[in-house]
């Protein structure tokens, strides 16, 4: 059965990255070994799950760029998870139509590799309601932003087990939960 892994990126008071100032603040922890542990994640699956900010954001910027990770991205399969965009979906992806959390059930059995999703937010959210989620990878780097969409916001609470730490250098942290539930 194919694993799914959300990863998200935050700082020490729990903002997520939704807008450039938040990610001027992150390039600077982005150092070799945190580049190293992102693109062994991005090399881990063989498909992308998103929800329609993600998979909006990500193909306005993805196809544009250059290097082995954005080849890694650009060719991989993604799988869209929305209420308003319609089919056709450009760049490789997969819209996910009907009961979303059963449709995503069936790609977890799927032969293959795990699916990824990148950020947290509603459709995180389902899948935890749902125990779809079996991993959480979340790199805190360290700084405060203050104001922001905070990780996990309006979500129900869920009990999370510590399974893997690494810090790297900058002094970010990688920390890998499972939900207690899929234990």
């Amino acid at each position: 059965m194919r694993k799914i892994i959300v990863e998200a990126e935050v700082s020490v008071d729990g903002i997520m990255g939704q807008n450039t100032d938040f990610w001027e603040n992150v390039f600077p922890f982005h150092t070799p070994d945190v580049e190293k542990y992102l693109n062994d994640l991005l090399f881990m699956p063989d498909a992308l799950l998103m929800g329609q900010k993600t998979y909006t954001f990500f193909a306005q910027v993805w196809p544009e760029r250059q290097g082995e990770q954005a080849d890694r991205i650009n060719s991989m399969p993604k799988y869209v998870a929305s209420r308003t965009l319609e089919e056709p979906l450009q760049w490789n992806a997969t819209l996910l139509k009907g009961d979303v959390p059963e449709e995503i059930r069936k790609l977890k059995q799927e032969p293959g590799k795990s699916l990824l999703q990148y950020g947290v937010g509603e459709l995180t959210n389902t899948m935890l309601r749902h125990n779809l989620v079996d991993e959480f990878h979340l790199l805190v780097f360290p700084f405060t932003f203050g104001e922001g969409p905070r990780i996990f916001e309006g979500m129900e609470v869920n009990t999370l087990k510590l399974v893997d730490t690494k810090t790297f250098s900058s002094g970010a942290v990688a920390l890998v939960y499972q939900p207690a539930n899929n234990l």
